[in-house]
């Protein structure tokens, strides 16, 4: 198979770790997140090792780095964490696409436990805009072009599930809360003169934080339910800038048979103080 110099190719394994699940973990995550969970005195939360597969960005990103974004999130669940526990990552690319001009590359990243039992899987859709030329002039996106309202109202009416809502969350993003889950370096979603160079106007705070809040809101309502057998797919359809104020919503959708369960699948978002939202997908868990 002649790959051209292509590194980002559809099979390459990106890199594995192996980490102790500790206390101290745990307790930075649920600080970081505001997510106070009783679990957790026992358990990880499922997307402890939410960026597992930004460890390994060389291996995967294409070199145009300029105005790159996270475009959609999958996650699913099939295992509990104990803390105390041993767990080995992999990361692999899974698919390479275009859309929209832009360049898409799909990382898959699974998280194990010391038996090689698959705990977590975790799929990431980058986009990044085509390599060659010169960078777009100004910002690729800002505060007006990212809440555009003529781009918002093109967009297919979200939600369409008509059941319960599940109980809100509210966040503020902060610096610091950026600095604790996309630091402790200097990146584009901690520092603000980083985020100029990659082509936007202030700190863009990393789309996974926003998948970890429809974590939180799903084990809030679902408890275990969510952690063995949790599962997400959310498109991240606006950029949330440092300082911005957002909640986190679900409604239920439906509910179908599961072995001698119960599958509760839900639509959820999360939006802005102006309702704009930044998420938007399904997750569903077990009842």
């Amino acid at each position: 198979m002649n790959l051209k110099g292509e590194a980002a190719y559809v099979g390459r394994h990106c890199g594995s770790n192996t980490y102790r699940v500790t206390p101290e973990l745990v307790r930075f995550y649920a600080d970081a997140l505001d997510d106070a969970s009783p679990l957790y005195e026992q358990l990880a939360p499922s997307l402890l090792f939410h960026s597992e597969c930004y460890k390994v960005l060389g291996e995967w990103y294409l070199k145009n780095l300029f105005g790159n974004l996270h475009a959609r999130q999958d996650w699913e669940l099939f295992g509990e964490i104990p803390i105390g526990a041993t767990v080995h990552s992999r990361s692999t690319i899974i698919e390479r696409y275009v859309k929209r001009g832009r360049d898409y590359v799909v990382n898959e990243t699974d998280l194990l436990d010391a038996e090689g039992r698959l705990l977590v899987r975790g799929r990431t859709h980058q986009s990044f805009l085509p390599a060659g030329g010169a960078p777009p002039a100004g910002f690729v996106v800002d505060e007006k072009t990212a809440n555009d309202k003529a781009v918002r109202e093109a967009r297919p009416a979200f939600p369409a599930a008509t059941g319960p809502e599940l109980p809100v969350l509210e966040k503020v993003v902060d610096a610091r809360r950026c600095w604790m889950f996309s630091g402790p370096g200097k990146n584009y979603h901690t520092d603000r003169e980083m985020a100029q160079q990659l082509g936007f106007p202030n700190i863009v705070v990393q789309g996974m934080m926003s998948t970890c809040f429809v974590h939180q809101l799903m084990q809030n309502r679902f408890g275990r339910g969510w952690v063995v057998g949790g599962k997400m797919s959310a498109k991240l359809t606006n950029v949330l800038w440092v300082d911005e104020r957002v909640v986190v919503r679900g409604k239920i959708r439906e509910e179908s048979p599961e072995g001698t369960g119960t599958r509760v699948g839900c639509d959820v978002w999360v939006e802005k103080a102006d309702g704009t939202k930044i998420l938007v997908g399904d997750a569903s868990a077990l009842a």
